[in-house]
Parts: C-alpha cells; structure tokens; sequence
C-alpha cells in the first residue's frame, strides 16, 4: 500500500518537473529578469547619457511605456503566430529577438537609440509567458494544472529579485549597468539549446488537421459579446499587479521621500523586496487555488490582501528604509496571483486561439500600465491645479492612491463576475 503511494506520488512529481514545465519557468525567469531590468537601472543608464537625475523620472517613464507598447504590438504579433503555426515557434523567436535586443541595450549612447531597443526587446519579450503557459496548460491534466503553472511564475518572476541584486551590485560599478543587459541577454541565447528537446502541444497538433477551423483569429474575441467580456475581465483582473510594479515600485524611491521614509530608497532594492513578496505570494497562491479547486476565489482572497496592505503603505509615515522595504514585499505577496491570472485566461478560451488570448492577456495588462501612468499623471495635474495649497509630496500620495482606488474597484469587478475555470475540459475550440 505504501509502495503504491510512494509510487504514484513519485510519478505526480515526475509528471510536474517535466522538460516543458522547466524550460518554460526558466524561459520566463530570464524574460522577468529583462522585463524588470529597465526599472532597475533607469538612474544609472540615464546618467550615462546625458540625462539628469531629476530628468530620470520623466524620460525613463516614457522609456517605461515605450517598452509597454511594444510588448502590446508583440503580444498580438506572438499570440497569433502561436495559434497558426504552433507554440515552439514563439518560444524560440520571442527569446532570439529579446535577447540580441537586450544584449544590444548595452551598448546604447543615445535617448532615440534606447527609445528603439527598449520597443524591441518589449516587442520579443511579449511571446514568451504565453507560448510557455499554453504549452504547459494543454500537456497537463486539469486536475495538475494549477501546479504546473505555479512552477513556472514561481521560478520565473524570482528572476526580477536576481535583476534586482544584480542592478544593485554592478549599478554601483561605472557602467555596470550595462553588463546586466549582457547578462540577460547571454541567459536568453543559452536557453535556445535547452528548447531544442522540447515537443510541440498535442492538442494543438490534432485542431492543425482540422483545416477547417480558424486559428489566431484575434477578431474572433469581438464576434461574440460573451467572449470580449470575458477577455476585457482576463485583463482587468492582472491590473494591481502593474499598479504595484509600474507605480508603487518604480516610483518607490519618490514615493518613499514624500512618505519622509528616513533614508534613501533604493531602486533595485525595492524591485527585488516586491518580486521576493511576488515570488511567495504565487507559490502559495498555487497552492491555495488547488486546495480550494477555485481560481475566482483564491484570487479574490489576493486581492483583498492587497487592499489591506497598501493601507498600511499610504498610511505609515518616517518609517526606516528597512521598514518599507518589508512593506514593499508585503504588498508583492498580495499580488503574487499572476499564475492563477494567467491560468484562468488559457483556462477560458478554446484551442484555436488560446495562444492568443494567453499571449495578449499577459502583455495588454503589462501594456496597459500606459493607462494605468496616465492615471497618476493626470490625477497629479488635477490635485495640483484644483488644490494649490498641497505639497509637492501630499500630490504624489494622494495621486497614488485615487489611481490605486480605480485599479482595484476595476479588477474587483472583474473577478466577481468571471467564471471559475479549475474544472474545464480544455480540448474544445471557438466556434467562428
């Protein structure tokens, strides 16, 4: 009896640590490690230049959404090609292209030059979550699923945490700043001989002999009212999740200075404290949405979590740099649900277009963080121009939180009104 046990527990472990599983994780490790790298070395790199430290926040936010759009045009680009001649294609080209993009990053004198690579490397960088989690979705059975992609975020978003270290060790080197887009971009090139031995999705293989079927039909989405709100909610749920990143983060170290946080915050510091917080949070949320057999509620449970922690953020003044930064992984865990998020949009779909839908979903949330910018911005305008008694610092706050507020009621919404997907049957397709 307990050989049996023993046995089937050895061939589940098996089943979760296969070849697919792991490249996909570390393929997203590395595309984490890039994604993020920006945002650590903003400062430095821009100083190196020409550009102004006080100019850092402005140019390195247009900088920010430049590579956001590319991984929206990317992320349609990938998603696509995905659905029409297989998932192993995005997975080789997207890492060929964000790689020699990153490596080129490196080597940038000029503002329009990095404006350029920073839309390329967005644009490579866009296929690589969703060709790995469709892959790993559709070889799993349902019951296992929720493990394999936890797998995956887990050991992929650790990869910010290891870009973090890195900025913060060789950002204080010269230009060491530039031997992190090295890095990356070699990590990246070294992955393309681990994929060699990867095989493409059954599923996929058995809707390819049905030429009848349309596959990567992005307008499919908008043919039906049921499937364009469902694919709105997919987005709307990751949201926080860049609010964190793309505000609370990025700007942590303005942020910080207006809370009269007592030092001086620094940047890679608080990338790596939010992806640690990230890290913890999507393995437990694996786990949590396996015990309770729901994706909805678990993620509603992060959220909430969420809520609470970014109070003690907005409300906790003169703390010490070690204080906010524990408060900086707390606010990680509480969006550390981007595994479950991205298993609910592979989830929802059909074959035809589920690489399109795992692949855009991931990167318009990311993409997003254009409209989730101009949000702060505009609410730092407004607060300035119909309350010109605030300071400088109250502006900044309070231009967080309104933004804040907005994400969350949206993302809220959502997850109360989306179908819980942790039983579906994933071998269908979407009907023209």
């Amino acid at each position: 009896m307990n050989n049996t046990a023993s046995s089937s527990s050895s061939l589940q472990l098996k089943h979760l640590l296969n070849a697919t599983i792991i490249v996909a994780a570390l393929g997203y490790f590395v595309d984490i490690y890039d994604l993020i790298l920006f945002s650590i070395v903003r400062i430095p790199s821009l100083k190196t230049i020409g550009i102004s430290e006080f100019d850092s926040a402005k140019y390195g936010g247009w900088l920010l959404n430049i590579q956001m759009f590319g991984m929206l045009i990317g992320g349609l680009f990938w998603g696509i090609l995905g659905d029409k001649k297989g998932r192993l294609s995005v997975l080789f080209g997207s890492i060929l292209m964000y790689s020699l993009a990153n490596i080129l990053n490196g080597m940038v004198s000029t503002l329009p030059q990095y404006m350029v690579l920073r839309f390329v490397a967005g644009f490579g960088l866009a296929g690589e979550l969703g060709a790995g989690i469709t892959l790993v979705v559709e070889q799993m059975k349902k019951e296992h699923r929720g493990y394999g992609t936890m797998i995956v975020a887990t050991i992929g978003v650790s990869g910010a945490i290891f870009g973090g270290l890195f900025g913060y060790y060789f950002g204080r080197i010269g230009e060491g700043w530039r031997i992190c887009y090295y890095i990356g971009g070699t990590m990246g090139l070294a992955l393309l001989v681990m994929r060699i031995g990867i095989f493409e999705s059954g599923m996929f293989h058995k809707m390819k002999e049905q030429t009848h079927i349309q596959r990567g039909n992005f307008f499919m989405l908008f043919t039906s009212m049921k499937n364009l709100k469902k694919y709105v909610k997919c987005i709307l749920i990751g949201w926080p999740c860049w609010y964190v990143i793309g505000i609370l983060v990025f700007y942590s170290k303005e942020i910080a200075a207006a809370l009269h946080v007592q030092g001086v915050i620094v940047p890679p510091l608080a990338v790596a404290a939010s992806y640690a917080g990230t890290t913890f949070g999507d393995l437990l949320c694996g786990l949590i949405s396996q015990w309770l057999k729901s994706r909805t509620k678990t993620i509603l449970i992060y959220l909430i979590a969420t809520v609470v922690a970014l109070i003690f953020y907005f409300s906790l003044s003169n703390l010490s740099t070690t204080a906010f930064y524990w408060l900086i992984f707390i606010v990680g865990v509480g969006v550390g649900y981007w595994a479950v998020f991205i298993t609910i949009a592979a989830e929802s779909f059909g074959t035809n277009i589920r690489s399109t839908v795992t692949t855009t979903v991931p990167n318009f949330v990311r993409g997003s963080l254009i409209i989730i910018s101009a949000m702060y911005t505009l609410s730092q305008t407004m607060l300035s121009n119909f309350f010109e008694n605030l300071s400088h610092e109250k502006i900044i706050i309070d231009a967080a939180i309104i933004t804040g507020i907005i994400v969350m009621a949206l993302s809220f919404y959502a997850v109360l009104r989306m179908e819980d997907t942790f039983h579906k049957d994933l071998n269908y397709v979407e009907e023209q």
